[in-house]
C-alpha cells in the first residue's frame, strides 16, 4: 500500500494536564490494580504504557481487576476468568450469571437526568433515573404480555431517541435479545436484517426529523411489519406527532403511551455471561447483512472499560455523540448509563442548513463534557467557517472522533476554534467488537493525525503479508489475544465457518480486522483506511450491496459499483460507477433518477458523491466484482500492486481504472 511512514518521534500535539491525569479514573484504577491485583510494572498510575503492558500480558488479572473495580453484581459467581483462550472460542467468566440492564440502571441518581433527548430544532426534554426505571419496567411487562420470553428477539425501527434506549433495556431485562435499525433504511433493507432473526415484537416510530423535514415512516413501518411473519405484535411510537391511523393490522398493535405508562415492578432475569444481548449487523458489502451476536457480560466489561476508564465518565458527566441507531456508536451511547453519567440522544441532521452549529449550541446549553463526532463533521465545520467557541464550551474536556481516520489538520482547528485544553481523542474500532481497538485516555498524549495508543486489554499488532509484526510500517490490524466483546457467533452460522472466515481466515488463531495501520515507535497508531470494501461515510458503515441492488434494477443500468476512498486531506470520496445499457447516455436527468432510487430504496446516506459512466466493471473469473482492487486503484496504487491481471475477466478494465486513479491523484496534488 502506498502510504507514507510517520515521521520519527514527532512531538505530541497535546499533553494531558498532570493533575487531571492523576485524578482520572484510569489512574485510580492503576493504583487499585497495583495494590489489590498485584499488577506488575505499574509504579506511576499515569504511566499508560506500563498499565497497557500489564493489561495484555496478564489478561486474566486485568479483566478480574476490572470486574472487581467496577463491582460487577453477579447472581452467581464466575468459576475462572478465562477458561479457554483459543480464538475463536474463548470462554470468559464461565459460571457467572448477570444482566446488562441491571448494571445500566443501578448507578443512576433517581432525580438527576439519565437521558437528555435533543433534536435539531434545539428543543429537548429529560428523563430522570427514576423515570427511566419506571418506563423500562412498564415496557418489559408489556413485552412479556405480548409473548416475549427468554432468548426471543425484539427489533426496533427507530430514530435515536429515548424510546430506543427504553425498549432495549426492557428487552434485555427479560433475557430477550435486541436489534435496531434506523428509519432512513428502506423497509426492504430493514427486513433483510430483521427477517433473519425471526423477531417476536417490532417497535417502530411514525417518523424522524432530518434537515428541517419530518420524514413520515408510518407506511414504511407497516410494510416492514408485513415483511416479518414471526411478529406477534407491533408497538407504535408517536414520535413526530403524525399519529397512527385507525387501520386494520394483521397482528395486534400497542401504542407506546400505553406500553410505557404502566406501574410495574422492575426485575432482571439473570443470564449466563455469554447470553446474547443484541444482534448488530454487518454492512452487507458482499451479500446479505450478517447478524453479529454479542453477550451480556462481554459488552458490560468492555463498555465499562472504554467509557469508565478511557473516557473517564461518571456521575455529573454528559455525553453527546452524534449517531444513528444502526451504527455501533449507538450501542456505546446507551452504555454511558453504566457509568452513572447522562447520555444525550439526538434526532436530526448533524448540521442542518438553518442551524449548522446546532450540536455545539446544544453542547453548551447542556454542559456536555464528552462530545463525539466524526472527522467529516469537524472538516465540514472548518469549511463552513463555523466558530464553535462562540458558545460556552468550557464544560467539554474530550472530543471523540471515530468512523474514519482523523487528519492532522483537525487538531489545530479544534484547538483554535473550540478550546485549547480539549483533548481530541481519535478512536478506531468496529461493529464486530462494539468497541475500540485503539484511542486515547486521560493519561495519554495526542499526536496530530494519530491515535494515542492501543486500548487496555487489546493485544494489538500490525502484520505484514507474512504474518510478522512490524513497527513504523504499514500492516494489517490484528488482535492476537481474545477480547470479551468479540462476537459470540454469527446468526444463522451453525458451524461457525462464516465467523472463522470473517476474522481468522488470513492468520489462524489471530483476529484480522480489515484496516491498514501503522504502529509507531512512540506507541501511537495511524489508520490508513479499510483493507476491505466496506463503505464508511461520516462515521456510518454502509453496504455497497444495498446500493447495487437498487441501481441495477433501473432499465438504463446494466451494472453498478460503488466504492469509498479515504483521501489524504481526511475527506471521503464515494463515487458510483455505472455501466449503461446500449443507446443510453448519462445525463443530469438519469443521475437524478439514480439518486432518487437510492434515496428511496436504500437511504439518503447511501447517495453517492458522484455518478460516473464507465465502459465496464472488472470481475474475478467467477464473476465477483473487484471492489477492493478498484478502490486501491482510485487511491493511487499501481495496477501491478493490486492484483494479477490473469485473474481478471477483462484486464483492460484494470488499466482503465488505474488511469482514472492516476488522473485523480494528479488533480488532487495540483490542487494541494
Amino acid at each position: 500500500m502506498s502510504t507514507p511512514h510517520p515521521p520519527p518521534n514527532p512531538e505530541p500535539f497535546f499533553t494531558p494536564d498532570p493533575d487531571a491525569a492523576a485524578g482520572s479514573r484510569i489512574a485510580d484504577f492503576a493504583r487499585w490494580a497495583a495494590r489489590h491485583q498485584g499488577a506488575e510494572g505499574i509504579q506511576d498510575p499515569t504511566d499508560y504504557p506500563a498499565l497497557y503492558r500489564w493489561s495484555v500480558t496478564d489478561l486474566e488479572g486485568f479483566w478480574a481487576a476490572l470486574w472487581e473495580y467496577f463491582a460487577i453484581d453477579a447472581a452467581t459467581p464466575y468459576e475462572q476468568v478465562l477458561a479457554e483462550e483459543t480464538m475463536p472460542g474463548a470462554r470468559w467468566f464461565p459460571g457467572a450469571t448477570l444482566n446488562y440492564a441491571h448494571h445500566a440502571l443501578r448507578n443512576l441518581q433517581p432525580d438527576a437526568p439519565a437521558i437528555t433527548a435533543l433534536d435539531e430544532t434545539g428543543s429537548g426534554y429529560e428523563i430522570t433515573g427514576r423515570q427511566l426505571r419506571e418506563r423500562v419496567a412498564s415496557v418489559a411487562a408489556t413485552l412479556r404480555e405480548l409473548g416475549v420470553g427468554h432468548g426471543d428477539r425484539v427489533v426496533g425501527y427507530l430514530p435515536n431517541t429515548p424510546h430506543a434506549i427504553i425498549a432495549f433495556l426492557a428487552t434485555v431485562s427479560l433475557g430477550a435479545v435486541w436489534s435496531v435499525c434506523g428509519q432512513d433504511y428502506a423497509p426492504k433493507a430493514a427486513a433483510d436484517r430483521f427477517a433473519q432473526i425471526r423477531p417476536t415484537v417490532l417497535i417502530t416510530a411514525d417518523g424522524y426529523l432530518f434537515n428541517a423535514t419530518t420524514h413520515d415512516r408510518r407506511a414504511a413501518s407497516l410494510e416492514l411489519a408485513d415483511a416479518l411473519p414471526t411478529l406477534k405484535a407491533t408497538i407504535l411510537v408517536d414520535h413526530v406527532g403524525l399519529g397512527w391511523p385507525e387501520a386494520r393490522h394483521a397482528r395486534p398493535t400497542v401504542p407506546w403511551e400505553d406500553a410505557a405508562a404502566r406501574t410495574e415492578h422492575l426485575a432482571f432475569a439473570p443470564v449466563p455471561f455469554d447470553h446474547p444481548l443484541w444482534i448488530v449487523f454487518s454492512s452487507g458489502t458482499t451479500g446479505p447483512p450478517k447478524g453479529i451476536v454479542h453477550g451480556h457480560g462481554g459488552v458490560l466489561l468492555e463498555h465499562l472499560k472504554i467509557l469508565g476508564l478511557h473516557t473517564d465518565l461518571g456521575h455529573g458527566d454528559r455525553l453527546l455523540w452524534y449517531t444513528t441507531t444502526h451504527w455501533m456508536m449507538w450501542n456505546l451511547v446507551v452504555s454511558t448509563l453504566l457509568t452513572g453519567a447522562t447520555t444525550c440522544t439526538y434526532d436530526g441532521s448533524p448540521a442542518p442548513l438553518a442551524r449548522p452549529d446546532i450540536l455545539w449550541e446544544l453542547a453548551a446549553r447542556h454542559k456536555v463534557t464528552v462530545f463525539g463526532t466524526s472527522p467529516q463533521y469537524l472538516l465540514a465545520m472548518a469549511k463552513l467557517g463555523i466558530e464553535p467557541s462562540l458558545h460556552d464550551l468550557s464544560a467539554i474536556r474530550v472530543i471523540g472522533s471515530t468512523g474514519s481516520a482523523l487528519p492532522a489538520s483537525a487538531h489545530p482547528w479544534v484547538r483554535d476554534h473550540v478550546g485549547a485544553r480539549i483533548q481530541l481523542a481519535s478512536t478506531s474500532g468496529g461493529t464486530d467488537v462494539v468497541s475500540a481497538f485503539a484511542g486515547s485516555a486521560p493519561t495519554t498524549p495526542v499526536w496530530a493525525g494519530e491515535l494515542s495508543a492501543p486500548n487496555l486489554g487489546v493485544a494489538l499488532a500490525a502484520y505484514d503479508a507474512t504474518g510478522t509484526p512490524v513497527l513504523d510500517q504499514v500492516g494489517e490490524l490484528v488482535v492476537t489475544r481474545p477480547m470479551p466483546s468479540m462476537p459470540l457467533y454469527f446468526w444463522n452460522d451453525p458451524d461457525g465457518s462464516g465467523y472463522r472466515d470473517a476474522y481468522f481466515g488470513a492468520y489462524p488463531g489471530v483476529w484480522r480486522h480489515g484496516d491498514w495501520i501503522t504502529l509507531t515507535s512512540h506507541g501511537s497508531m495511524i489508520v490508513h483506511g479499510r483493507s476491505d470494501a466496506t463503505l464508511n461515510r461520516n462515521g456510518v458503515r454502509l453496504g455497497s450491496a444495498d446500493i447495487h441492488d437498487v441501481v441495477e434494477r433501473l432499465p438504463e443500468i446494466t451494472e453498478a459499483l460503488v466504492i469509498g476512498a479515504e483521501e489524504p486531506d481526511g475527506g471521503y470520496w464515494m463515487p458510483l460507477f455505472v455501466v449503461l445499457a446500449d443507446g443510453v447516455g448519462l445525463d443530469d436527468s438519469l443521475r437524478d433518477r439514480i439518486r432518487d432510487a437510492i434515496r428511496v430504496g436504500a437511504s439518503p446516506r447511501h447517495v453517492p458523491d458522484e455518478i460516473l459512466a464507465v465502459p465496464g466493471l472488472p470481475h474475478t473469473k467467477t464473476g465477483k466484482k473487484l471492489e477492493v482492487p478498484v478502490k486501491r486503484l482510485l487511491q493511487g496504487d499501481r495496477a501491478e500492486q493490486v492484483l494479477n491481471p490473469a485473474a481478471v475477466d477483462n484486464p483492460d478494465l484494470i488499466a482503465y481504472f488505474a488511469r482514472l486513479g492516476a488522473e485523480r491523484n494528479r488533480r488532487s496534488a495540483h490542487h494541494t
